[in-house]
């Protein structure tokens, strides 16, 4: 279920290179374990940028710094159009790059993406959905 909870944050107040979209979003997680059997987990999507996602799991799971992986968006979104591209198009690869572990008080653990695709088009698609937003 697509839950828009915040708007995103202006250029001006914002220094990461890519505004980021505050969402909850079903998502999954797929990848192989040191043995190379595949893995995956059902996560939820709290945000996402044109380059990286960071994603919650209700479930521990046991993935290392700079594992590969799969990542996608369920397609029960009803407004795909602010997910950039890349997401709205299936998996997409994608590296671990920071392990949130789950606390006591009962925050999940959380995973930190960063996803591999080509930075042109990446920028190409947020040009495009802030020329969507200001006409």
């Amino acid at each position: 279920m697509w839950a828009h909870t915040a708007s995103p944050q202006t250029r001006e107040n914002n220094t990461r290179a890519n505004e980021r979209l505050d969402v909850a979003l079903p998502g999954r997680l797929t990848w192989r374990d040191e043995h190379g059997a595949t893995r995956f987990v059902s996560v939820v999507t709290r945000n996402v940028s044109d380059l990286g996602a960071f994603v919650e799991c209700r479930t521990p799971v046991s993935i290392p710094l700079y594992r590969l992986a799969q990542f996608q968006l369920e397609r029960t979104s009803p407004d795909a159009t602010l997910v950039p591209a890349a997401l709205r198009q299936g998996r997409v690869l994608s590296a671990v790059y920071r392990v949130s572990p789950a606390t006591r008080s009962g925050d999940p653990q959380g995973l930190a993406l960063r996803l591999l695709v080509d930075p042109r088009r990446a920028a190409a698609s947020a040009q495009a959905r802030e020329e969507k937003a200001s006409a």
